[in-house]
């Protein structure tokens, strides 16, 4: 296979995320999405961690991976993987989730991995109807009918034990904040521990175990996010590089590259 991947933002969908790609040494560090990941695997097979646990996603089944939790991604065969996915935020599902759950519910999918046939080749209907620029009516209309399904099917509620740890710790959440606030900065720990008030280690251990990931592969994920809004801005990519603390383009491009799948120079292309 040959490394190739498309990103979309779909008008059609309001602006929903979209990605088509296929990988062989693509490797996605720990990494967060604002929101849902729902691919479904063409070729080869994808191994991943979610949950804390290593999962492998064959052909045809469907990979969830919920908003905000952290993952990774590789190939889980020597020919690599293709995919096809979706990421809808929670706010953008919000008609769909409100029909099944109720108003103010975030759902949560308990399984990384699911083989659910029928709704696995609906998506990849959808997916391609997307490509193509199909009508709008007839995107729609599949897309929430596969979103309901998906729900149905395979999500819950929040677990109350994730809810309460999602805002348990004070120092956590105050790091998140420093990092959100000071990204295009040149961050040290002493800048955190002295807004926390806790032990250089303490606080790495803390907000590690957390959060899935050390503080400063948050703040290249902030930094990554914030690049996204900037490009959609139509800044180029060293005013983006320097707006959002790398320093220099080729910085920028290597964590872009890491974390999306596709080079900033390509999304900035289709945003």
């Amino acid at each position: 296979m040959i490394e190739q991947a498309k990103y979309w933002q779909d008008k059609a969908l309001g602006g929903v995320e979209i990605l088509k790609a296929t990988f062989v040494k693509q490797h996605f560090p720990r990494h967060v999405h604002e929101g849902y990941c729902v691919a479904v695997i063409e070729k080869g097979a994808q191994h991943f961690l979610r949950d804390g646990a290593e999962h492998t996603a064959p052909v045809g089944s469907i990979v969830l991976v919920n908003s905000d939790q952290v993952h990774t991604g590789r190939t889980a065969t020597e020919e690599g993987w293709s995919y096809r996915a979706i990421y809808p935020t929670p706010a953008e599902l919000a008609p769909v989730i409100a029909d099944i759950f109720g108003p103010g519910v975030e759902p949560w999918f308990p399984e990384p991995v699911v083989r659910d046939l029928q709704l696995a080749r609906g998506l990849q209907v959808l997916h391609r109807l997307l490509e193509q620029g199909d009508e709008p009516l007839h995107c729609e209309t599949l897309y929430y009918q596969m979103m309901g399904q998906l729900m149905q099917r395979h999500a819950r509620m929040r677990p109350r034990q994730l809810m309460e740890q999602c805002g348990s710790h004070w120092a956590v959440a105050k790091v998140k904040e420093y990092l959100q606030a000071h990204y295009a900065d040149a961050v040290s720990l002493k800048d955190l521990t002295e807004c926390t008030g806790l032990s250089p280690s303490y606080l790495t251990r803390l907000f590690t175990r957390m959060t899935g990931m050390p503080p400063h592969a948050y703040l290249n994920q902030v930094r990554v996010s914030r690049a996204q809004q900037l490009l959609r801005m139509g800044l180029s990519l060293t005013d983006v590089a320097v707006a959002t603390g790398f320093s220099d383009q080729s910085h920028l491009s290597r964590h872009f590259q890491r974390i999306m799948g596709v080079s900033p120079g390509r999304f900035a292309k289709v945003c």
